[in-house]
């Protein structure tokens, strides 16, 4: 059986980072500021990737950085000092896809992950980029897992020094491997420099120019895929030889990069353990059953299997927005936190907050802490409500001052 592959988690702040590595990612990706191709995530300066590489460390996690956008000329001295900062930080590898990238990343000796911007699908490319440095190359998304399988057969048997890594969980773009023009269009924001605001993903109309007759295009989003989610054939992806996992996503909330990491985690670990008893299948699937159940509470736009088993047919999601069938609502702040006693004061913003619900509490330090059915005491008394402007306090692991606490709501 293939080594267990590496999971690598999305990490848009120093919250969603902590939140991944307790989960139990292998590593984490994250993007530099002017960089990032998910300009809505602020990406972290050069001056912080130290304590990256020092916080990934501490959890025998590995500390990707992306500079996967497109690079103009104005930009290349700040590309390589950017190189360089990575290298002299310790982080274990650029995610790139740009030349002048790779050539920065080549003159100050930093490993290169290929992004899968480069929409690599076919050996020859792959063998390429491996002669440029590449150690690990995300395949474009449009490949089938018998492609996959293809190319992984040949790095083993030519010995090439790289590892092919894909996406299994998370949004998918219409265009071929999100090289996208219509937000540029349309709006003058580039998808390629991580400014796309998704034009795909709204509802459209079609306009009979002659007679003025408009259509409507049902309840489907055309535009816009459901998300990939991987977790039920999981199994086949470490058949396949692939070496990395990548979960989608340095925009989404803490919940989500905790959940999903949580859920993969756990997938991936069961598989290497169990791969090769005879009731597998049917473990592996109440497994993934229950996981599942988890996945949906998070942000997601309906599953899909991508383009694993063939182009797909019926992928194109049905929501305006997430389907997810939990959402979060702002409660207060945390005030002081007693380590000894494991309690937590928190000051009340929102009009009211009930005992027993679920809290989410997460910041940069602490990352994300859920309390279950939470019992909250006002005046060392339990109390069935909290108002507005009341201090009330929780038993819950160790958080900090100014955390930002939420309750979490069914929908």
């Amino acid at each position: 059986m293939p080594a267990k592959p590496q999971l690598i988690s999305p990490a848009g702040d120093w919250t969603s980072m902590r939140a991944a590595l307790d989960a139990g990612a292998d590593a984490v990706y994250f993007g530099a500021e002017g960089f990032n191709m998910r300009a809505a995530s602020k990406g972290f300066s050069p001056g912080d990737f130290g304590g990256i590489a020092r916080l990934c460390r501490s959890h025998g996690a590995k500390a990707y950085l992306a500079l996967n956008s497109v690079i103009y000329d104005a930009e290349l001295d700040e590309v390589d000092r950017t190189a360089a900062a990575a290298k002299a930080a310790g982080l274990d590898a650029v995610i790139c896809w740009d030349l002048a990238v790779i050539e920065a990343c080549r003159r100050h000796e930093m490993p290169i992950h290929l992004s899968t911007q480069a929409s690599v699908s076919n050996i020859n490319a792959l063998r390429f980029y491996a002669s440029l440095g590449a150690r690990m190359i995300v395949l474009a998304r449009e490949l089938t897992l018998e492609q996959t399988a293809a190319i992984t057969k040949c790095i083993a048997a030519e010995k090439l020094p790289v590892t092919v890594e894909s996406f299994v969980h998370g949004a998918m773009c219409v265009a071929i491997s999100g090289r996208c023009f219509l937000s540029q269009e349309l709006f003058g924001r580039s998808a390629n420099r991580g400014e796309c605001v998704q034009p795909c993903r709204r509802s459209y109309r079609i306009a009979d120019v002659e007679e003025g007759f408009e259509l409507e295009l049902g309840s489907n989003y055309v535009m816009s895929p459901k998300d990939l989610c991987a977790l039920p054939f999981l199994d086949k992806l470490f058949d396949a030889g692939i070496g990395a996992f990548k979960i989608e996503g340095r925009n989404r909330s803490p919940e989500y990069v905790a959940t999903t990491t949580a859920a993969y985690r756990k997938a991936i670990d069961f598989i290497a353990a169990h791969r090769n008893d005879k009731d597998f299948d049917e473990a592996y699937r109440s497994l993934t059953d229950r996981l599942q159940n988890d996945l949906v509470r998070v942000y997601n736009r309906g599953f899909s299997e991508g383009f694993f088993f063939g182009k797909p047919a019926d992928a194109w999601t049905k929501h305006s927005g997430s389907a997810a069938t939990e959402t979060k609502s702002y409660v207060g702040v945390v005030r002081k936190y007693f380590p000894k006693a494991g309690v937590a004061e928190i000051l009340v913003h929102a009009p009211s907050v009930d005992s027993g619900v679920r809290l989410s509490i997460q910041g940069p330090a602490t990352g994300l802490v859920t309390v279950p059915d939470a019992e909250l005491h006002l005046d060392g008394q339990l109390a069935n409500r909290i108002e507005q402007g009341q201090i009330f306090t929780v038993r819950c692991d160790r958080v900090r001052k100014n955390d930002k606490v939420y309750v979490l709501l069914k929908n």
